[in-house]
């Protein structure tokens, strides 16, 4: 049986938190390293591993105790995501994480996941990746609102080059039974070894890459100095997708408007259909010039076309629910009418 409640999320985080800072004081690691530990003694069945005499008997006793308070097994994958999303959220400032390492806020990943169901409703197998998956908060999202939509297979892929985050993302993966494969490496450098697939989601990271012999390979790349990162990451994800599929980006709202957009552009024009680009309410974000949008690219190919409408706007403020859900049926509206239709 599955359980739904709002108390799963806090009473997981609390499991989580304690025996993270147990394991943090015990083992003197960071927070992030301690929250690893944990979870993966939790998925071994509450087996804390002891090596030399470390942690000491009283403090597996502890974190035993701990973790029979909870069992994570008998929740749903949303209250375990956003638990994870408690812990990443923490450690960031606990650890002093680096700014790349920020999660996707759930309220856009829904926002994402809502616009991507209508878009896959007659398919009951869909294939996902992720080429910048971090803790996989975006990622595993996405999947649990398609599984939620009656598809019967939902395979992901996700790759990083950071191994912590690909080991909470393989953390996030197993305690929510999802079927994740995971790839540690450089998304832009080198060759991501999965089949084609039919949808990819990415919240992009910004700014410059700094290996310019791999970037050298891409039609997005610089033509003087470093490129930009989430230039060579859209053209890399797309190259990965099934003809006449999607992905569904989060990007910088000026993408636009920088110098180097005229190769990007170039290359969108040989390659994609750009079907709609949404930006994000400025009340999220610090200023003006670091405002994201959602964008909709679709694959040349497989009878895919131009929307005879592309979706241009801005979300209203999330605070306003009259106005947001009117704007939210006003996209599904759009998808089902322009973009969707044959």
């Amino acid at each position: 049986m599955i359980i739904l409640t709002e108390g799963n999320t806090t009473a997981l985080f609390q499991v989580f938190d304690q025996s993270t800072k147990a394991l943090m004081q015990a083992l003197d690691i960071s927070y992030l390293d301690a929250f690893i530990e944990t979870a993966d003694n939790m998925i071994d069945n509450n087996t804390v591993r002891v090596e030399d005499g470390i942690p000491s008997e009283k403090v597996v006793k502890e974190l035993v105790d701990l973790y029979k308070t909870v069992d994570y097994k008998k929740m749903d994958a949303p209250s375990i995501r956003r638990a994870i999303q408690m812990v990443m959220i923490k450690a960031i400032k606990v650890d002093k994480i680096q700014s790349t390492h920020q999660i996707t806020p759930d309220t856009i990943a829904y926002i994402m996941g809502y616009l991507i169901i209508r878009l896959y409703k007659n398919k009951t197998k869909v294939s996902i990746l992720d080429p910048v998956v971090g803790s996989g908060n975006l990622l595993t999202a996405v999947m649990n609102q398609l599984h939620d939509e009656i598809h019967e297979e939902v395979k992901g892929y996700g790759v990083d080059n950071d191994d912590s985050m690909i080991s909470v993302a393989s953390i996030s993966a197993q305690m929510q039974g999802l079927d994740i494969e995971l790839i540690h490496q450089d998304s832009v450098g080198d060759e991501i070894m999965i089949p084609n697939v039919d949808l990819v989601v990415a919240d992009l990271p910004i700014g410059y890459y700094p290996i310019d012999e791999n970037a050298k390979k891409y039609k997005t790349h610089a033509e003087n100095g470093h490129s930009y990162v989430h230039h060579l990451l859209l053209e890399q994800s797309i190259s990965y997708l099934k003809d006449g599929e999607f992905g569904v980006f989060l990007v910088p709202s000026n993408l636009f408007q920088t110098p180097e957009a005229k190769g990007l552009l170039s290359w969108m024009q040989d390659n994609v259909y750009l079907q709609g680009i949404l930006n994000l309410p400025k009340e999220l974000f610090l200023n003006d010039s670091a405002q994201k949008a959602i964008m909709i690219l679709q694959k040349h190919g497989n009878g895919a076309k131009q929307a005879d409408k592309v979706m241009l706007g801005e979300f209203p403020s999330f605070k306003d629910t009259n106005a947001f859900q009117k704007f939210m049926a006003e996209i599904v509206d759009w998808e089902e009418k322009d973009l969707l239709k044959k």
